[in-house]
């Protein structure tokens, strides 16, 4: 590869989240353990990225700065360019991160006796922002094939029918169960939807890690009438690791409802290195995204394979865009909490448990693969080790 992702950058005391939480969880961790948590990359960034940002560092003041045309064109020629979408300058709407802007949607497009869907197991912070707006959560739950995850629609029109029910969030790709949507999934979606009144967030930060064999299909290739019932939340940040930038992009063609988000942010600009890190990624780093993309589909391949030789008791769910893979540890017998205790202190493996995504998450594990994949090996020989000491203890 041309690109370097191998160097592996350790992150005590800088103030990761899942470094830390790591230590926090086991104190006693070993030398050299790598957390697989929290959904940013245990890998170098472009560097495309990094010497743009130090060019720009030697030119500017770090004033009041707000978007500049170069900003938005890079942004429009990558939805273009990468995913077949052209909006138009007046829709992007920026927001400080996308769950930010998830929280502040859900207020603005709400009012406190309404009712938000989400569809389970998800990402928690949906739910959050639910919640934290005191809106009623309405869950509908993703069936579980024991191969992969599909829609309920006989369920999730019954709910979009309540009254109550205004909005949905969307996560697409679908975090954690690894699924990528198909246009005829997200078609029939858009016309439940929009026969019911129910406004859709599509939450597409992960649409750029797509893997091989699938095809992200973007809520802004729809037609017009749909696309008008939908805000397609984006930004470079996962595809980039780019988090701590806190730039995210909304498209919102409906005029009405950009009006209301925009009129609540309570804020005008973004943070100008924020700014610039987009601009440089989605001019620049299409070749990085192409290697990285490799990567993943070589972590993902090494799970899949270790555990059929090894743990086929773990089931692994085909990961087919995000670089977060699920995993199903039922089969060990364990209960939820104890499997948690179990990972963290005898396997030393810090991931996201399964039941923060929802109920019908118990039981599972989701593993973010971006990183190198020695790190992944290591990994999994701790894991194959500690379950063997396990089976000899029952």
């Amino acid at each position: 590869m041309h690109y370097d992702f191998e160097t592996l950058v350790r992150r005590e005391n800088v103030g990761s989240f899942k470094w830390d939480d790591m230590k926090l969880k086991n104190p006693n961790i070993k030398d050299g353990i790598v957390p697989f948590s929290v959904a940013d990359m245990e890998l170098k960034n472009a560097p495309e990225i990094i010497n743009g940002l130090k060019d720009y560092l030697d030119q500017s003041i770090l004033g009041y700065t707000g978007a500049t045309a170069g900003y938005y064109d890079s942004v429009i020629g990558w939805m273009e360019k990468r995913h077949g979408f052209t909006p138009k300058k007046e829709w992007i709407v920026e927001t400080a991160g996308v769950v930010p802007g998830l929280g502040q949607m859900v207020s603005a497009f709400t009012q406190p006796e309404d009712a938000v869907m989400i569809m389970t197991p998800v990402y928690y912070p949906f739910r959050m922002a639910v919640e934290t707006n005191k809106r009623k959560l309405v869950t509908t739950e993703l069936i579980n094939t024991g191969d992969s995850y599909e829609i309920d629609f006989e369920d999730f029109e019954a709910k979009a029918k309540e009254k109550e029910v205004k909005l949905l969030i969307l996560c697409s790709p679908h975090n954690p169960v690894g699924r990528v949507w198909t246009e005829a999934e997200l078609l029939k979606m858009t016309e439940i939807c929009l026969d019911n009144e129910v406004f859709i967030i599509s939450d597409e930060i992960h649409f750029d890690l797509i893997l091989p064999g699938y095809q992200h299909v973007s809520m802004g290739t729809f037609e017009e009438k749909y696309l008008d019932n939908c805000v397609i939340c984006t930004a470079p940040s996962k595809t980039f690791n780019l988090a701590g930038f806190q730039t995210s992009n909304h498209f919102i063609s409906n005029e009405k409802m950009r009006g209301k988000i925009t009129a609540s942010r309570g804020y005008h600009s973004l943070n100008l290195m924020g700014y610039k890190a987009c601009e440089i990624a989605y001019t620049k780093c299409g070749d990085w995204l192409d290697e990285l993309l490799i990567l993943l589909d070589t972590n993902r391949a090494y799970i899949e394979a270790f555990m059929l030789a090894n743990l086929p008791e773990i089931k692994v769910y085909p990961l087919q865009g995000t670089y977060l893979q699920w995993m199903d540890f039922r089969g060990l017998g364990m209960e939820y909490r104890e499997l948690e205790k179990f990972m963290q202190q005898k396997a030393q493996l810090f991931l996201d448990e399964g039941y923060i995504f929802g109920e019908g998450g118990k039981g599972f594990e989701r593993i973010n693969i971006a990183c190198p994949t020695r790190v992944i090996k290591e990994a999994m020989e701790r894991l194959l080790q500690a379950v063997n000491q396990y089976k000899k203890r029952r």
